[in-house]
């Protein structure tokens, strides 16, 4: 179970590091280099984005990164394939980010069903709300996989203490409004949120959406049990090329 791994990881570490990208973006080769740099750089779990076309919690970075991927003929299939891949070769476990749509079109079961064949441990669907997602949180527990629910800074503590009930692994705390890649504000106000946050559950918590720098990773441990770091990987692949993402990754450790 995912959950039980973190839990392990933890009794080493003081705070994880779970790294993003986006399947496909420049090329599957590309892909599969970054993750294998991400793997050997030292983080502890990776979440796979699954590109689509309105991709509404992701910001210009991600969007045009989920764009190109399309364009160059990105597939469910394609993805799922390197995400096994990628299981098979490292020894970390994998998620799979998308949005609901791709599950629907591609079939909820039959989509669920590929992740457990891929040897994937969990899903993170930001657009599916448990009211909307039963049978989709029914088929994850079937077959043993981790949906993983988000909590916000608008979310009630009330609503929170709901979410838990369907979530399991960990839960993604966003550490701010908006979309991905925007500055946040690490404060005694993002403090007093995750003191809300871990009020609500004991699954481990994931703080993303804005952590750019070893800075803003000290600053949360302590706070959280794992550090999300997605936007800003893009950037310094974009910017340096693929070879220099296994340093930036070091250098937060």
């Amino acid at each position: 179970m995912l959950e039980i791994y973190l839990k392990k990881r933890l009794e080493d570490k003081n705070i994880l590091l779970m790294t993003h990208i986006v399947l496909g973006y420049p090329s599957f080769d590309a892909s599969f280099q970054i993750i294998e740099a991400m793997v050997k750089a030292g983080v502890d779990l990776m979440e796979l984005q699954i590109p689509f076309s309105e991709p509404t919690a992701d910001g210009p970075v991600i969007v045009k990164a989920s764009q190109m991927a399309l364009n160059n003929g990105a597939t469910v299939k394609e993805c799922l394939d390197l995400a096994e891949k990628a299981a098979d070769t490292f020894d970390i476990p994998f998620l799979i980010m998308s949005y609901y749509n791709i599950l629907f079109r591609y079939g909820v079961e039959r989509f669920v069903s590929g992740m457990t064949k891929a040897g994937l441990k969990g899903a993170i669907i930001p657009d599916l709300p448990p009211e909307e997602g039963r049978d989709y949180i029914d088929i994850m527990r079937a077959n043993q996989m981790a949906p993983i629910l988000i909590f916000s800074p608008t979310t009630s503590l009330e609503r929170m203490r709901y979410l838990n009930n369907f979530a399991k692994g960990f839960i993604y705390c966003v550490a701010r409004k908006g979309v991905t890649g925007q500055n946040t504000n690490f404060s005694d106000e993002l403090t007093s949120y995750i003191h809300k946050c871990r009020e609500a559950t004991s699954l481990p918590l994931a703080i993303g959406f804005g952590v750019k720098e070893k800075a803003d990773i000290e600053f949360l441990k302590g706070k959280v049990d794992i550090a999300v770091i997605g936007t800003q990987t893009i950037r310094v692949m974009e910017e340096k090329g693929v070879g220099a993402v296994g340093d930036f990754i070091r250098s937060l450790l």
